[in-house]
């Protein structure tokens, strides 16, 4: 086993682990962005961000899985492939007060993609197991 190997992978190589950090990092900087930009939502990214960590890095995966606000949707996702309904419906609200301000702000061009990505995202969200309380 090669030293510092996290427990999940133990046989992933090095340079493996440390892209699959890196994605996570990537995800989950994405993710936070979504938090203030309402075209982006966040839960998709935090919950890629879990998936790389998990395979990456022991110690990025653990502080997620107890992070106060993150941690509790992560676990609930590996448990039960569920989202918080709360999650869902701000989620829905941002994208759509996104996609609309994207519509008056963008070329006309391009100003649907915003809404075509948010109502995809919107579609596989709610179809998703939803936890409540």
């Amino acid at each position: 086993m090669q030293h510092g190997a996290d427990a999940a992978s133990p046989l992933r190589p090095t340079w493996q682990r440390a892209l699959w950090l890196a994605a996570g990092g990537v995800s989950l900087v994405t993710g936070l962005i979504g938090i203030m930009l309402p075209v982006l939502p966040t839960t998709p990214f935090v919950l890629l961000a879990a998936f790389c960590f998990s395979r990456g890095c022991d110690r990025c995966e653990r502080w997620l899985l107890d992070h106060p606000r993150f941690g509790p949707l992560v676990r609930d996702w590996r448990a039960r492939r569920a989202v918080p309904l709360r999650a869902k419906q701000f989620a829905t609200v941002m994208m759509v007060l996104g996609s609309a301000w994207a519509a008056f702000t963008l070329p006309a061009s391009v100003a649907w993609l915003p809404a075509a990505v948010c109502t995809a995202t919107a579609v596989w969200l709610w179809r998703l197991p939803t936890r409540r309380g």
